[in-house]
């Protein structure tokens, strides 16, 4: 059963971050189950208009009925990587959760837990792509290993590889929890702090839904998205993504300079306001938000 209780993470520093004008156009480019979308329409008046998207359409059912009759709000089942071509104009803020929800975590039939049994999956959309077993049916050693280490920074990721491709080949790889031992057996060494499949399950998810690519592709569109002044607000959980975000946001926070020509070439674009971590409060009481971390920039103009 699908849970519906959501802690959003960051909750206030997320809607700080984007500095709310009543009347302004407002984009959560992962609804979720709509937390950080209440606290929006919240300080929205009736001329606010808040535009939510997810590729989950569980998602999307589920935030249809929690503001049926509330005009202000409007839902995409789309993809944020969508945002360009989905908005008709600009807007005074967009909000990036990044990352799997907390519903399709504890929801077992999505795939995505190496702590229940569930089928391999993985897709954030069940309505298009390739699920994971379909993917493993198809690659390469090599290619696996990469996938493993690029987006895991998984050790050893060879070894993993190969133990998957192998159970795969024998038809011991039933479902998630299946995966999650052959994992556990092929690592030599194991950290004490982490299930050893946590960085393999991340990898292969991130893979099956080219998080990365998504996410390069949103940030560079988000900008133009945005109205001068409007702010883009971006929580990440994992140190490739914060990497990819942290380097988006100062490339266009400084502009670029040529070496050849000894002057600007591009003038810069926002202004970093800065990043936030989740309290102690809330590591506490959510312990799926320690890893979180936000990032905040403004358009100039």
């Amino acid at each position: 059963m699908m849970s519906h209780v959501h802690a959003p993470v960051l909750f206030q520093e997320c809607l700080d971050a984007l500095s709310i004008k009543s009347d302004g156009i407002y984009v959560d480019g992962t609804f979720g189950r709509g937390g950080h979308s209440a606290g929006i329409l919240a300080q929205l008046g009736e001329r606010g208009r808040l535009i939510a998207f997810d590729q989950d359409v569980q998602a999307i059912t589920f935030g249809q009925e929690k503001f049926a009759g509330d005009r202000r709000v409007s839902f995409e089942h789309a993809n944020f990587a969508e945002l360009a071509t989905r908005l008709a104009e600009p807007v005074d803020g967009i909000l990036l959760d990044l990352g799997v929800s907390s519903p399709q975590l504890d929801n077992a039939d999505r795939g995505f837990s190496f702590m229940q049994k569930g089928p391999l999956d993985m897709r954030m959309n069940r309505l298009s792509g390739l699920s994971l077993l379909q993917r493993l049916e198809q690659v390469s050693l090599e290619e696996l290993t990469e996938v493993l280490k690029t987006y895991g920074e998984e050790k050893f990721a060879r070894r993993i590889a190969a133990a998957i491709l192998t159970a795969l080949a024998e038809g011991r790889l039933l479902d998630t929890l299946s995966l999650a031992e052959v994992i556990t057996q092929a690592q030599p060494v194991k950290d004490k702090y982490k299930h050893p499949a946590t960085r393999s399950f991340q990898a292969l998810r991130i893979w099956v839904n080219n998080e990365m690519g998504v996410l390069q592709q949103v940030l560079s569109d988000a900008i133009h998205l945005l109205k001068p002044g409007g702010r883009l607000a971006v929580i990440s959980f994992h140190s490739l993504e914060d990497r990819l975000v942290k380097q988006f946001f100062r490339d266009q926070s400084r502009g670029r300079y040529d070496d050849a020509l000894r002057q600007v070439v591009t003038e810069p674009s926002v202004r970093s306001l800065g990043k936030v971590f989740p309290s102690l409060v809330e590591t506490e009481h959510n312990p799926r938000s320690r890893s979180a971390m936000l990032r905040i920039v403004e358009r100039l103009y």
